[in-house]
């Protein structure tokens, strides 16, 4: 039986384990005042808001599930799609007695965030995300110049060989390190803090169903047009880097890998972050904190 490794530490924060329909989630908490929802990233897990949560709890109460599959919380073998992870943000927001929550998101916590935004926008005041597609992008001959660098996805998505990739290490260590403009962000014990659930091969399966039923079929959903009839209603922050999505044409203000939105939301900004790569909130916790203090208190 795999054991799981030793929960660490921050200052102020609490942990808690909460009972869903079919799934036991661990969910960090600092801070008090209005709910603020935290959701991460692959490979990655509660931790990966060390560097913000001090500032935000000031603030605001904090709340950092491990998702579906992560960090401490259960990895069924089952329920890695879009409808299934939208309802156990909304189970904990049940289970916590939380009508609406503010939601800073990034990478496929990005991605359950926007889709939350769309199904259930009455729970949702404000939306902060990182490096995260919009449901609505506008397909040029440009963006394939990108998908060399999103090879690991695919990899990671296949049976057998993606859980075998991620119980290993490696890649996962990989992936952190080389999307950052500095690598040295991650201390050695971060990225063992990262890794070493997923050397059960229960969280590495997980990981892998989450590529293969998730991630790269909501990316063909949204390229194929699948969210058009749905608008965002709600107010959004898209803050994004240099490593992934770059920005090196002046007369734009952003890159056209996030065009096409503009007809299906009422209020969505992007802002870049220059220097950074895709987890922004490692690289440059001072910009989130401050944009994201900014941006919820400008309702």
């Amino acid at each position: 039986m795999h054991t799981a490794p030793e929960l660490p530490t921050l200052a102020g924060v609490q942990h808690r384990f909460v009972n869903l329909p079919g799934l036991r989630m661990h969910v960090a908490e600092a801070g008090s005042g209005d709910p603020l929802l935290l959701l991460h990233g692959f490979p990655q897990h509660w931790w990966a808001w060390r560097k913000v949560i001090p500032a935000l709890a000031a603030h605001y109460r904090v709340i950092c599930p491990d998702l579906r599959g992560a960090g401490w919380t259960d990895a069924p073998p089952d329920g890695y799609t879009s409808d299934q992870l939208v309802a156990d943000i909304t189970a904990l927001l049940d289970a916590l007695h939380l009508e609406k929550v503010d939601i800073l998101g990034y990478d496929w916590g990005g991605l359950v965030g926007y889709r939350l935004c769309l199904a259930h926008p009455h729970r949702v005041g404000r939306f902060v995300n990182l490096a995260t597609p919009h449901p609505y992008p506008e397909l040029h001959l440009r963006a394939l110049l990108y998908i060399w660098r999103i090879w690991p996805m695919f990899a990671i998505a296949v049976p057998g060989l993606g859980p075998w990739l991620l119980r290993r290490g490696r890649l996962p260590r990989w992936l952190m390190s080389s999307d950052t403009c500095d690598p040295s962000v991650y201390s050695r014990a971060d990225l063992d803090v990262f890794v070493s659930p997923l050397t059960d091969p229960a969280r590495a399966r997980a990981g892998s169903a989450l590529y293969r039923h998730f991630i790269l079929r909501e990316a063909k959903r949204s390229g194929a047009g699948a969210y058009h009839d749905l608008r965002l209603q709600t107010p959004t922050l898209s803050l994004y880097g240099t490593v992934l999505y770059g920005n090196d044409d002046p007369t734009r203000h952003h890159p056209q890998i996030l065009d096409g939105s503009e007809a299906y939301v009422d209020d969505l900004t992007f802002e870049h972050v220059p220097g950074t790569g895709y987890y922004i909130a490692e690289e440059r916790p001072d910009v989130v904190i401050s944009r994201t203090l900014e941006f919820l208190s400008a309702r």
